[in-house]
């Protein structure tokens, strides 16, 4: 039987709760699918720091490159300075597996869900491949005189062409993939998002993509600066298919895809490095506020689980968490994405499986 090693971080807040729907997903695709997974628990968190002052050590990211995948539920605590342990924990991963790849997946599953008037699920289906390591995130940088009405504060982006051109040719090969699935004659599109008309340095990118697209003849190219796209994903979002970007760009325009397909709740993603370990997080916070109350939505953290699978080798599993996710949204029993939509945290997760288990 094939077996699985899976790290697993729930983190503060609602993460341990929708953590635990998405393992319940784990739990019965297992079993369906016939493989084998173990679980390994590590600390970290807001409030692990606050007990322990404590930080992730080397010695622990040494042990994350030994595993499989790496489940992420949420960082985040209102009494620890803001980004000290999320930049411990999430940049301890990027940075220390190399994840060199943000995978945001931006699909409207029930047109209900989506705030834009006459846009459905066939207008909003596509793939946001974010730069992971580089850029504006690469902390580089810091503050003189701190504190006085001199200081200073500088922050260096960093672009390399190694980076630059494997973030692209991950798009296309994805681009590629996905022309494959849909099976419909249709050719894959790869947009290229930048800024550099007023970013020169972006350049790099509109080199490494040029030349890469080269590799790819049948796949369509396109290019959109940084605040077109925007406007293009709320007014026209059906001619996105794949969108490859900087890290800090990526950043922002999938928070702006989450809500087009539903809100932050719903939305999964991948931190990944191709034949290494990877990482997979629902893209909310923490969430504080609702945090031990049973209302926030799971969904993300499930479709999170899928991703993992998926990343494994696991690609009937993974399709069985979305097709359940899908079918569940679609029937209409899920009024919403959010904490607001009146049902439970582990209600909703025994829905994702009961309808697992019908399939």
């Amino acid at each position: 039987m094939k077996s699985h090693t899976i790290g697993l971080l729930p983190g503060d807040g609602i993460g341990p709760e929708v953590t635990r729907e998405g393992l319940k997903a784990l739990e019965a695709v297992a079993g369906l699918e016939g493989f084998a997974y173990e679980l390994i628990e590590y600390p970290y968190s807001g409030a692990y720091y606050l007990e322990t002052k404590e930080l992730v050590p080397n010695s622990v990211i040494d042990e994350w490159r030994e595993l499989d995948a790496v489940l992420l539920g949420a960082i985040g605590h209102p009494d620890v300075e803001p980004g000290l342990v999320e930049r411990s924990v999430i940049l301890g991963l990027r940075f220390g597996l190399d994840l060199y790849i943000n995978l945001r997946p931006i699909k409207l599953y029930a047109e209900h869900l989506c705030p834009l008037k006459n846009k459905g699920p066939d207008d909003i289906d596509y793939v946001v491949v974010r730069e992971n390591t580089e850029g504006l995130y690469a902390q580089i940088g810091g503050h003189l005189k701190k504190g006085t009405p001199d200081e200073v504060a500088l922050v260096n982006g960093v672009y390399t062409w190694k980076g630059c051109e494997r973030a692209c040719r991950y798009a296309f090969e994805l681009a590629e993939k996905r022309a494959r699935e849909r099976n419909d004659g249709s050719s894959g599109r790869v947009t290229l998002v930048d800024k550099a008309n007023a970013i020169r340095p972006h350049d790099i990118w509109t080199r490494a993509y040029a030349q890469v697209a080269r590799d790819f003849p049948d796949i369509e190219t396109d290019h959109a600066y940084v605040d077109a796209c925007c406007m293009w994903m709320i007014k026209n979002p059906e001619w996105f298919d794949v969108i490859v970007t900087t890290n800090l760009f990526g950043d922002i325009i999938t928070d702006l895809g989450a809500m087009l397909q539903g809100g932050m709740g719903i939305a999964a993603s991948g931190n990944i490095h191709p034949g290494q370990t990877s990482m997979f997080e629902p893209i909310h916070g923490s969430a504080p506020k609702y945090a031990g109350k049973n209302v926030a939505c799971p969904l993300g953290a499930i479709g999170a689980v899928s991703m993992m699978l998926d990343f494994l080798g696991e690609t009937s599993g993974a399709a069985r968490i979305e097709n359940a996710v899908s079918d569940l949204l679609k029937s209409g029993k899920v009024p919403s994405a959010d904490a607001r939509s009146g049902i439970a945290t582990s209600d909703m997760g025994d829905m994702v499986v009961e309808r697992i288990r019908a399939e």
